[in-house]
């Protein structure tokens, strides 16, 4: 018996066998369409391909996409565990053509693999082509030897395919397997075609028409073909089942859940085993390509799946979480064919088990206070939606589980009651936030976050994407469309664009479109929260409401802020550690030239303690470990050992930040709350380098750093400066600090001989003999100088030595330093009587300029702002000596 992973393998090696490229499953986010929450089909990763926006890998292709059907406009997730076809989670085959071969050689390959390569009966197979469609009729006659009985024509869009009201179209021919006349139901388009006895397994879409507003408008110049066979389907056709949960993957992840359960599939419990089989691929193949649950977007949908599982286990009499203990039989299971998931094991494994052990409580709450409510009901009633909303308001109860719980007693919920609740309640949120304070410019925001609720961020796993256009908004009002010049702010569905918060600065890039839009994005923002609004200049062409553009991050700005960013959580610690617990962030600045972290310290860092600190944190860059990404409760964050970061808003969800290595308690280097973009490893950050530390106010302390090629060029500069300074100095550079310490030693001592040479010029040479600066000014010898370069410290000094010499009288000397003068003079003890030294310097220190001057009787000093007035300050001091002895 053929394997599911014997059908893939089986089938990616015939056509590998027929030239075709084997391209990888594509992550089951798109890329490359907006409209879309998860990749639906196996055509989606190459839809701009078809549409002729990218080139083809090769000229034709195969391969087996994971798809998702659990949100947006595809949707079976109600479906699951009920039917025997419908899955969240399931593996598309297909070949595909890109102008290559087409109709003959399509249906040629698929008959050939069905009958030959996987053996099915020739017999039990049937075909619908498009009713107009000769030319697949006669094909399927001429390859299979079908009669006519077994081509049915199909005349509805059920055997017609469009990418849209706009742009490649084409006929269908779909392949049936006949369980044979012991299964109700009829051949397609019978009156009976919605029984089971005939299942599609496999679907042609012959792309060869172009349409235009629904209406076809010529032929594509080159007809491609895309096919699209269920791989669950196929393998149950082929293992004699007719129920897609008998296929050998389901049944042994249906036994695990038996064993770990201890309740066996039989006919009460087997639709909760199913659900949670299915909703175990979907939740883990989603968190292994990047989605973790969250209360917006793709996140909730991964929620609701998983909580619908988790409710699955509730039921079985599960008493501890299930769904993670599940994990290995998967990755057992399909780990060989999609590596994402051995990879992605643990993050799997812990979400689940958070999630589940978080919801556990919430629904057991819930399932109470329903029961309370619905205990007098029966099959045919209707739970009103106020009392739903209750649940999911006041208790969190989801309105999803609150029908899921009441449908197999046959009690329906008043939806339309649920959301007049939940529009009241947002009138009553808007009319709180109009009596806030908020600006009155902000209203917009709030009306457009109102209609099309969060932007869904996708940058912490890619940086480029596909947005659908919901709002623009110039001069603070909405506008339908923005034209070339136009500086507008763009608001799109999902966008990989981070908004500026925490700290860390918005990004910038590019938005354009086929149509030869180019917009530049200057910064993104985040007002009330949750939207991201992307300021931008339109450079080329229009862009109006409902476009989709396509969405690239400038890559280089965005890794050199999320290196500085995982620094600042790295600074944190490695703080922490060396100066103590009492070290709280503050503040901080991640910009991509820099960062700022500013935390609380009572006194400046020492010379060791910066040297320690930059040891500490490049130590965990060297060691390149990996930064890991948890989602949790605050209560628990913190319970766990994450610190909260100053200025972050928490909701009810944090995601907690791990990075470097493991201490002895097993925790990370460095734990935090955070929801901005980081590194993969700390080995991203390369360098990091403290440039500054300084002050910000009393027992605040910043830190100013670089990492990366910022950090490197920062000691490139230092290092050339070195290289000038040796050359000038005629040292090695290794020696600068030594030939410095020794020109300054050096320099000190001709100081000291340069003012002992003045001194003993202001002496006349040397010696303590009259000099010709003595004068007699009426009865009192007066010595008076100007000496310019000497220090003024040396004055009293200079004056001092002049009273001994002189024996009776006064002495002045004006020093000119630079323009500017220093003023003093000294009277000796027997003529203090009658001149006052403090007298004669204010006398000097007016004419120079200054004001005042102080000192005692005998000895005073002061200065001025004018140094040409040198000779006229001593004059001075001379004409009182005159006035005062005549």
């Amino acid at each position: 018996m053929y394997s599911t992973n014997d059908i893939r393998r089986a089938f990616l090696d015939f056509f590998g066998a027929n030239e075709h490229h084997i391209a990888p499953s594509a992550p089951l986010v798109p890329y490359n369409d907006p409209t879309l929450m998860f990749v639906a089909a196996g055509m989606v990763p190459f839809k701009n391909v078809f549409t002729g926006l990218e080139s083809p890998p090769a000229p034709r292709a195969a391969s087996s996409q994971k798809c998702v059907r659990a949100g947006g406009k595809h949707n079976d997730l109600d479906n699951v565990g009920y039917t025997a076809r419908h899955l969240t989670f399931f593996e598309m085959l297909g070949n595909f053509s890109f102008g290559d071969y087409f109709k003959e050689r399509a249906i040629e390959l698929a008959w050939n693999l069905i009958t030959k390569e996987l053996g099915l009966d020739r017999d039990r197979l049937l075909v619908t082509v498009y009713h107009t469609d000769d030319q697949a009729h006669q094909l399927w006659r001429k390859i299979a030897g079908l009669p006519d009985d077994r081509i049915i024509r199909i005349a509805t869009k059920d055997n017609f395919w469009a990418a849209g009201p706009d742009g490649p179209c084409g006929p269908c021919s779909e392949i049936f397997y006949d369980y044979g006349p012991s299964v109700a139901g009829g051949p397609p388009g019978s009156p009976d075609e919605d029984g089971d006895r005939f299942v599609e397994i496999w679907n042609l879409v012959f792309m060869q028409h172009l349409q235009a507003g629904d209406e076809i408008v010529g032929d594509l110049p080159r007809p491609s073909i895309d096919t699209g066979m269920g791989l669950e389907r196929i393998a149950s056709v082929m293992q004699g089942q007719q129920n897609v949960f008998e296929i050998d993957t389901f049944r042994t992840l249906i036994e695990a859940s038996e064993a770990l359960v201890g309740a066996a599939a039989d006919e009460e419990s087997i639709a909760s085993h199913r659900v949670i089989a299915d909703h175990l691929r979907s939740t883990s193949f989603l968190m292994a390509d990047g989605v973790l649950p969250s209360n917006e977007g793709r996140g909730y949908v991964l929620r609701r799946i998983m909580r619908r599982a988790m409710r699955h286990a509730h039921l079985l009499g599960a008493k501890e979480p299930l769904m993670h203990r599940l994990v290995p039989a998967l990755v057992t299971e399909m780990g060989q064919a999609y590596p994402e998931l051995v990879r992605g094991q643990p993050l799997i494994t812990e979400t689940l088990e958070r999630e589940e052990t978080r919801f556990r409580q919430t629904l057991e709450k819930g399932l109470r206070l329903l029961d309370d409510a619905t205990g007098d009901m029966g099959e045919g009633d209707t739970l009103d939606g106020e009392t739903a909303f209750k649940l999911y308001d006041t208790y969190g109860f989801p309105y999803d589980l609150t029908e899921d719980a009441l449908r197999s007693r046959g009690i329906t919920v008043d939806d339309a009651g649920f959301e007049s609740a939940m529009a009241r309640q947002k009138a009553a949120a808007r009319a709180a936030w109009k009596g806030s304070g908020q600006a009155a410019d902000s209203e917009v925001w709030f009306d457009i976050a109102e209609r099309e609720g969060a932007t869904e961020f996708t940058g912490y796993t890619s940086t480029t994407g596909e947005g659908r256009v919901v709002a623009l908004v110039k001069d603070g009002a909405e506008v339908d469309s923005a034209k070339a010049g136009d500086e507008v702010i763009i608001l799109t569905n999902q966008t990989p664009f981070y908004g500026e918060s925490g700290g860390q600065t918005g990004d910038t890039g590019t938005m354009s479109a086929p149509s030869g839009v180019k917009v530049r994005v200057t910064d993104t923002g985040k007002p009330l929260g949750r939207l991201h609004t992307h300021s931008a200049v339109i450079e080329t062409g229009e862009v109006r409401k409902g476009d989709t553009l396509h969405l690239d991050v400038d890559v280089a700005r965005r890794d050199r802020v999320r290196a500085n960013h995982s620094a600042t959580h790295l600074v944190h610690a490695a703080l922490r550690n060396r100066l103590g617990e009492h070290v709280t962030q503050k503040g901080s600045l991640v910009a991509e030239d820099k960062l700022r972290f500013d935390f609380s310290h009572p006194k400046p860092l020492s010379d060791d303690d910066i040297i320690a600190i930059e040891a500490e944190v490049n130590a965990e860059i060297r060691a390149n470990e990996a930064v890991t990404t948890r989602l949790m409760t605050p209560d628990d964050a913190v319970a766990a050992g994450a610190l909260a970061l100053f200025g972050e808003k928490y909701g009810d969800e944090v995601r907690v930040l791990s990075m470097g290595r493991k201490g002895g308690e097993g925790r990370n280097y460095s734990v935090e709350l955070c929801g901005g973009t980081h590194v993969r490893a700390t080995g991203d950050i390369q360098l990091f380098r403290i440039v500054s530390e300084s002050a910000v106010s009393s027992g605040v302390r910043r830190i100013e750093a670089l990492t990366g090629d910022a950090a490197r060029q920062w000691l490139v500069c230092r290092e050339e400066a070195l290289k000038a300074a040796a050359g000038a100095l005629r040292t090695n550079p290794e020696d600068v600090a030594d030939r410095v310490a020794a020109l300054l030693d050096e320099r000190k001592q001709l100081e000291r001989e340069l003012a002992e040479a003045k001194k003993q010029l202001a002496l006349g040479g040397g010696g303590i003999a009259t000099g010709p600066q003595d004068e007699t000014v009426g009865e009192v010898t007066f010595n008076g100088q100007v000496l310019h370069g000497l220090d003024p410290k040396d004055l009293r000094g200079l004056l001092d030595e002049a009273k001994k010499r002189i024996g009776s009288g006064v002495a002045a000397i004006c020093a000119v330093n630079e323009g500017k003068a220093a003023f003093a003079a000294a009277v000796t003890d027997d003529l203090t009587a009658r001149f006052s030294a403090v007298d004669l310097v204010r006398a000097g220190v007016e004419v120079l300029g200054g004001k005042g001057g102080g000192g005692r009787p005998d000895m005073a000093q002061g200065g001025g702002p004018d140094g040409s007035k040198a000779d006229d300050a001593i004059a001075a001091v001379r004409a009182i000596l005159a006035r005062v002895d005549a």
